[in-house]
């Protein structure tokens, strides 16, 4: 009962609040980590602690030994005296799982990047920077495996010091580059600041410039201990929980520090009303405002939603209203988190991570409040899901099973797409990789205890245009109504601005102050052309160039939901569009509204757009992915040649003592199989990192084939 009366009590005195998430690369040692931060709060045995692992509690994580989905636990530290309540949100190191990282990112105001002493800045330690940046989440550095370079790599105290300053001048270069204005200097880590700390979560020992001149220890102690193989008196004098929790305290933002610059950039409603000075505010008393980052299925309490309450106070019974989906809903119970226990609370207050029961059908990215409100920001993933694979029930009887089981998945990882066709039975699944639809697959299997099989992996192509076309008429069923339509290509400095957040995506208000902000100061567009944006639909905008049309206003929903439709299933090949800028020109209506309904307009649209397509040179796009791939200096041509063997482009090659960085650029298509084939192509020595990913056209000289092979596998004919 203390710890409940001790959690509750924290949970209100909002600047003794921290809400950070560990980000790392898979390989950095992050379960030992989290695990001894766990141990050092007592929360977990320091027998235990990096073999338990407290916060990867699925069977699949354990057996390999990888985290694959965010867990929360909230514990409690002392520092100088004074209870701080952390929120620690341990997340996935494999890119494979990004998504939840991204997710996590919402929740937390600060995270403690892990790198590794020996192994540097990793790609995917890039890619979580880049993350929490998006974010506003101030970063921390810990600088693990320091034991490595003492033991293994046998390094003096000032090879030691260069390689951490290396990686130190590594995470401000990224810092600087990804940061937004403002926060490229500010949020800088550095040693005397005492916003890095380095040690061995391995040998549950840590350390940082304020705690060395505190506790007079010095890195002569650090040799010494490991020359005396005296380690564990390190981890008695210097242990790692307090290094870095203390790090943690003084160096991350509380809450209501936070929500002043974070609300403003994942919420674009009005922060001169009351709501909007909740929320800057975190103001525990005002409205009530939650925003579910993760949901879990539990079998006992059903859809468990876990996130960040951002104002307001929230209890049992309390009726709430989800914004998105646009129903009402009662809270049944209130908790925190404390891996995979729950504690139940009788309330929790703002600028605290809970999770909450009796949110029915919520989903990650879902705005929750008392009354109706402008929704939060989506929540926007780096890399979107390229490999997609069908799935079938092995029993027919099963199908209405296995499309709830589909259903709580796309809640549950809402970065796996699912595309259900219930009157076919046909049901496909897309991920970021190979590796996450095969532990979607199994988990299937052996936590939802059904039998399933899929099909070899399917890659998904974007369809886009390289030239302005005609303009096209579009008429309707009835020959009542024209829409004239042309279609262009999206300029590369457009697409990077949708790409990264910076324009919002979704259908305009009659006036966006962010949109007529970026278009006009990134791109200098005039306030007539920025009036003409009215969608902006999946790396796709809708302009509506008529004008003095009187009845536009009747329609024009109509239109935009039949360019969204288009925008989805395009005309080579039923792929989804991108690229792309489409524009209304003219419109004919029939003065009578009966005449001009869904049925008459939405044909007409999407034969308007599909005909301008074909007149602007229509072409398909594949993915494509950057990876780093390591290995011994004695395997560069074998790699070298497989990467030609499968249409990848060498980028950057770069030798580091024995080992060699190939930096390629890869077709997804043929990277089915990749790390298998590494594997046997280096005899086992061979790493790859994912970096980057983006979309080129697929070679004329296969186009035809590529077209041909994915309409044979969707069963269209000539003229569909």
């Amino acid at each position: 009962m203390a710890e409940k009366v001790n959690f509750s009590k924290l949970m209100k005195i909002q600047d003794r609040i921290r809400n950070i998430a560990i980000a790392a690369h898979i390989d950095h040692g992050k379960t030992t980590f989290s695990d001894n931060l766990l141990a050092g709060a007592g929360m977990l045995s320091e027998e235990t602690a990096g073999k338990q692992r407290a916060l990867d509690f699925h069977e699949d994580e354990a057996s390999r030994g990888i985290t694959i989905d965010s867990a929360s636990v909230s514990m409690v530290h002392k520092l100088n005296g004074q209870d701080y309540l952390i929120n620690l949100i341990d997340t996935p190191g494999h890119v494979d799982f990004g998504g939840d990282v991204t997710r996590a990112m919402r929740a937390v105001d600060g995270c403690i990047i892990l790198t590794c002493a020996v192994e540097g800045v990793m790609p995917q330690t890039e890619t979580v920077v880049r993350q929490a940046l998006k974010e506003l989440v101030k970063p921390v550095l810990f600088i693990n495996k320091v034991d490595r370079l003492i033991k293994e790599v046998k390094l003096t105290p000032e090879e030691m010091q260069a390689k951490f300053v290396k990686i130190i001048e590594h995470v401000n270069k990224l810092i600087e580059q990804i940061a937004p204005e403002g926060y490229k200097e500010k949020w800088k880590v550095g040693v005397g600041e005492g916003t890095v700390a380095f040690g061995s979560a391995f040998h549950n020992w840590a350390l940082s410039f304020p705690y060395m001149k505190a506790k007079g220890i010095t890195f002569k102690d650090v040799i010494d201990a490991y020359e005396k193989d005296n380690y564990k008196e390190l981890a008695k004098k210097a242990p790692l929980h307090e290094v870095v929790l203390d790090m943690s305290i003084q160096h991350h933002p509380n809450p209501v520090d936070a929500q002043k610059y974070r609300i403003p950039k994942i919420w674009r409603g009005d922060e001169n009303t009351p709501l909007g000075k909740d929320l800057m505010n975190c103001d525990p008393n005002g409205e009530p405002v939650f925003v579910p980052t993760k949901i879990v299925v539990d079998k006992h309490a059903g859809e468990i939603a876990a996130g960040r309450l951002f104002s307001g106070t929230i209890k049992q019974g309390d009726e709430v209203y989800m914004n998105l989906s646009k129903s009402k809903t009662r809270v049944q119970q209130v908790s925190v988190y404390k891996g995979a226990q729950r504690i139940v609370v009788e309330n929790v207050s703002a600028g605290n991570i809970v999770g909450i029961v009796g949110l029915r059908n919520v989903f990650a990215g879902e705005t929750v409040s008392r009354e109706e409100m402008v929704p939060f920001e989506a929540i926007t993933h780096l890399f979107e899901p390229v490999v997609t694979k069908s799935i079938e029930a092995t029993k027919a009887a099963d199908l209405p099973k296995l499309i709830e089981i589909l259903k709580q998945v796309a809640k549950e990882d809402p970065s796996i797409k699912v595309s259900i066709n219930e009157q076919t039975g046909e049901s496909l699944i897309s991920g970021m990789g190979e590796l996450h639809l095969e532990i979607i697959e199994n988990r299937i299997k052996s936590e939802k205890g059904l039998e399933v099989k899929t099909s070899q992996p399917i890659i998904v192509y974007r369809e886009t245009v390289s030239k302005p076309s005609k303009v096209a008429e579009g008429r309707s069923p009835n020959k009542h109504n024209s829409f004239f339509i042309k279609v262009e290509p999206l300029e590369d400095e457009l697409y990077e601005l949708i790409r990264s957040g910076e324009l919002p995506e979704g259908r305009v208000k009659k006036k966006s102050d962010i949109i007529t902000k970026v278009l006009s100061e990134k791109l200098k567009w005039g306030s007539d052309m920025i009036r003409d944006v009215k969608d902006i639909y999946k790396g796709n905008i809708f302009f509506d160039e008529t004008r003095g049309e009187v009845h536009i206003g009747e329609v024009i929903e109509m239109v935009m939901d039949a360019f969204e439709m288009v925008m989805d299933e395009g005309p080579l090949a039923r792929e989804p569009c991108m690229k792309m800028k489409v524009s209304l020109v003219d419109i004919k209506l029939h003065e009578d509204a009966i005449h001009r309904g869904p049925a008459q307009v939405y044909p007409a649209v999407r034969d308007a757009v599909k005909e301008a397509m074909k007149t602007a040179g229509s072409a398909l796009f594949e993915p494509l992915q950057v990876h780093l791939i390591e290995a011994p200096d004695e395997f560069m041509g074998t790699i070298t040649k497989l990467v030609g063997g499968k249409r990848g482009q060498l980028l950057d090659m770069q030798q580091e003592g024995a080992t060699t960085q190939i930096k390629a650029k890869i077709p997804v298509a043929e990277m089915i199989g990749w790390s298998n084939d590494l594997r046997s192509s280096t005899e086992g020595r061979g790493t790859s990192s994912l970096m980057e990913q983006e979309f080129e056209k697929v070679p004329v000289s296969m186009q035809d084939e590529v077209i041909k092979k994915i309409r044979d596998r969707k069963g269209l004919s000539e003229n569909q």
